[in-house]
């Protein structure tokens, strides 16, 4: 049988297709890697990774348009995350950025990634990738946002059985965040997941068994909300921008280096860091 050629244009400007081509020739002089020693060259490659992350492209479709084995196509795709990953900031690095950015808060919201891998034993022999809330298996990523929803710093993946504030206070964020407050008074603006979060956080307020919040906090309530609302659009950016993050058929340990190759890409994509 012989297949359809169509033309297809990639949604990715190509200053980010080649500053990814950049990397990944500065990875390969790093690896001491012979010229004519691969199969595609540096954008090619590249081309091949953001066609993943982008339109979700399967790597059998990808190894047959890059006349490549499917081996290769995988080890082509995992060295690009590794290299997007890698220049990823660290929490510290972000929350400097936030500071000298002048914001007058930051928002904390967990996303959850899908993910295809089977189940797991976890504690008490419960599955440790299932989510009771979200009924499948899942990853936990905690994204620290600017104060119009620009994504800032993504977690390492947690199992989806986990609270939201179980996996901030592992990440150490909860520490981090308190001491950002206390010293810079920037505070994090988060849902009612993370309440109990200490004093550096401002979430609503939960309502009594049995009773009704007054006027005050109600009025409080609606204002933590509205100015909260707009981190949604942090994970909206991600998931929207990258079909690679909607679900995951690799290890959904591996959502970490996804996650932060991610976030690398939209900063270059956009110009913007903070």
């Amino acid at each position: 049988m012989t297949g359809i050629t169509y033309t297809a244009t990639l949604d990715v400007g190509r200053e980010t297709a080649e500053t990814l081509a950049r990397l990944l020739r500065e990875h390969r002089e790093r690896l001491g890697t012979r010229k004519g020693t691969r199969a595609l060259g540096v954008f090619k490659q590249g081309v091949l990774v953001l066609r993943w992350f982008v339109d979700g492209t399967r790597l059998a479709q990808l190894a047959r348009d890059n006349r490549v084995s499917v081996p290769t196509a995988y080890r082509y795709l995992h060295e690009g995350l590794t290299v997007l990953a890698d220049h990823a900031p660290d929490l510290s690095t972000a929350l400097d950025r936030a500071a000298a950015a002048g914001h007058t808060h930051l928002n904390l919201d967990g996303t959850v990634i899908r993910t295809d891998r089977v189940a797991a034993p976890g504690p008490n022999g419960a599955d440790l990738w299932w989510s009771g809330k979200h009924k499948h298996h899942c990853g936990n990523v905690q994204v620290i946002s600017a104060p119009d929803g620009w994504p800032i710093w993504v977690s390492p993946v947690r199992p989806g059985r986990e609270h939201d504030t179980t996996c901030a206070r592992t990440h150490g964020l909860v520490d981090a965040l308190n001491r950002l407050a206390s010293t810079l008074d920037i505070l994090t603006l988060t849902d009612l997941g993370y309440e109990n979060a200490d004093d550096g956080f401002r979430h609503p307020v939960k309502k009594p068994k049995g009773g009704e919040l007054d006027d005050a906090r109600q009025t409080f309530n609606s204002v933590i909300r509205g100015v909260h609302a707009v981190a949604e659009r942090a994970n909206a950016l991600l998931k929207v921008t990258f079909k690679a993050l909607r679900r995951v058929s690799l290890d959904p340990r591996g959502i970490t280096r996804i996650a932060r190759a991610a976030l690398v890409l939209l900063h270059l994509e956009h110009g913007r860091t903070t």
